[in-house]
């Protein structure tokens, strides 16, 4: 059943290698916390945010940049829902076939633990949890969240009193995720983020996604987003099946072909499309009501 009530989230940055590709990606806190204020005044009721080294423009975890989007954006007048990553240091990249011990430099690998040190420290309302492990991309780049990883981190964010949104790239994420459910991991307002399109999780394909939403709880908040072209699209199939929508920079740099985008723009074309199906926009303060968040802001 359609979705009436739709919460938008912009995913503003995301930490793959985009800079180069639009200008528009925010690289510093304060361009990071300007550009969800933008995606805020365009209707979005959550930001998804990663930090960036603002010195290589790569994906950071560095606390004190974390921090810095955060105090901009509590002392502006914006209300926005802060949501930040915690997936960062799961990278590792295997060594040649020769030698695939031998870890390239670029490898970020630390325990789940480490992963969350940002969100212990600035108590966000709402953290990511990457469900699994993923071979990423085409060469030898592995994200690794093991079990083991998981769970310790699903039991320290629960006791942080932070909303877990569970990132779902193939459908093993997803079962596992309901096992940690059952293990009573999870608060009972944890969200499912499913992310389609990633090489190599679920492909962007529609009969997948409403395999997956079949497998969740009922009563589950649940977004869905696909990548690039894609992205527009699955702001009407999510909706359509009953979910929320994610749009932002992270995800796809074009407003069409050829036509670079900005966070702002991406959120004012998925509420054009939401609403034009007959659906209402949910506000800041709507979106705490319906997630029933219980972090701080």
């Amino acid at each position: 059943m359609m979705n009436q009530d739709v919460i938008v989230t912009c995913a503003i940055n995301g930490a793959a290698d985009t800079a180069d590709r639009n200008p528009n990606v925010p690289i510093t806190p304060e361009q990071i916390a300007n550009s969800a204020i933008e995606a805020w005044n365009a209707g979005a009721a959550i930001a998804h945010i990663h930090v960036r080294d603002p010195a290589t423009t790569q994906g950071s975890r560095r606390v004190d940049l974390y921090a810095e989007v955060c105090e901009r954006l509590r002392a502006s007048d914006c209300d926005i829902v802060i949501n930040l990553t915690a997936g960062m240091g799961g990278d590792l990249y295997i060594g040649p076939d020769e030698n695939p011990t031998a870890f390239c430099q670029e490898t970020d690998l630390v325990g789940g633990r480490e992963r969350l040190l940002h969100i212990e420290e600035l108590k966000p309302e709402i953290c990511t949890l990457d469900c699994g492990s993923l071979n990423f991309g085409d060469n030898n780049l592995v994200y690794v969240s093991t079990p083991d990883m998981l769970r310790l981190g699903a039991a320290r964010i629960k006791e942080l009193g932070v909303t877990v949104e569970l990132e779902i790239f193939d459908t093993g994420n997803l079962w596992f995720a309901l096992q940690m459910m059952k293990e009573g991991l999870l608060d009972d307002n944890a969200m499912f983020q499913l992310c389609q399109g990633i090489p190599w999780g679920t492909p962007p394909n529609f009969a997948l996604l409403k395999g997956m939403v079949d497998m969740l709880p009922e009563n589950t908040n649940w977004t869905a987003f696909a990548l690039g072209r894609n992205q527009l699209p699955w702001v009407a199939q999510s909706a359509l099946l009953g979910g929320h929508v994610r749009v932002g920079l992270e995800d796809n740099l074009y407003l069409g072909k050829g036509v670079l985008a900005t966070n702002g723009q991406l959120v004012e074309r998925s509420v054009n499309i939401i609403e034009n199906m007959g659906a209402r926009i949910l506000s800041p303060a709507q979106a705490r009501d319906k997630l029933r968040l219980r972090g701080t802001q």
